[in-house]
């Protein structure tokens, strides 16, 4: 049986003004905020006609309760699209040399039953460089209403990737283990990539 967890990824716009920096400081002196990263987000083709408004930097911010996280996302909203990622269920974690490098996120485009998870995790444990893979929710948060809905918010899959390699080479590997997923006749699409440039806490 899958364990439950209210931990995630928060994954706000950083773009240097007011509302941002307060974001930041508020989430460096909270208890839960575990780590908080300055990534560039690259979106797939597939996931962009959702959120036009998305933004090419973010702060992304490894929570332990998300009660104080979108309270904080609320009050600053803005134009551009903030995510946060709710972690139900843990397929799988081992610990892998490096530090992490780099947060991959996909959608399910079915609903996943114990077969696939189970299928799914033996495909991602192949990959040497994934410390950490887990299923849950996402909510988005922005100003602007997005044009569609997007369908898959229940079905999200999230890949922590340690590696001495540039976020180019782990992009690509990722990109094979999803190749591989689908093999499997598990339709996983990619949503974003997060590649970290800086540990901020």
């Amino acid at each position: 049986m899958s364990q439950t967890f209210d931990d995630g990824y928060a994954c706000v716009p950083y773009t240097h003004d007011h509302k941002s920096i307060e974001i930041k400081e508020s989430w460096q002196e909270s208890k839960d905020v575990e780590n908080m990263y300055f990534v560039t987000a690259t979106f797939s083709q597939d996931s962009k006609p959702y959120f036009p408004s998305h933004a090419n930097h973010y702060l992304l911010a490894k929570f332990a309760h998300d009660a104080k996280i979108t309270a904080d996302i609320e009050k600053h909203s803005q134009e551009k699209t903030a995510f946060v990622f709710n972690m139900n269920s843990e397929i799988f974690e081992r610990d892998v040399e490096g530090t992490m490098n780099f947060v991959s996120v996909y959608y399910l485009e079915y609903s996943k039953s114990e077969e696939d998870l189970s299928d799914l995790a033996m495909v991602v444990s192949k990959n040497d460089r994934v410390r950490k893979a887990s299923t849950g929710s996402m909510m988005t948060y922005s100003s602007e209403p997005p044009r569609f809905t997007f369908p898959y918010q229940n079905n999200i899959v999230v890949l922590e990737v340690s590696s001495q390699k540039s976020h180019q080479s782990v992009n690509k590997y990722c990109e094979m283990t999803r190749r591989n997923i689908c093999r499997k006749g598990i339709t996983m699409t990619n949503l974003v990539g997060l590649s970290i440039l800086e540990k901020l806490k």
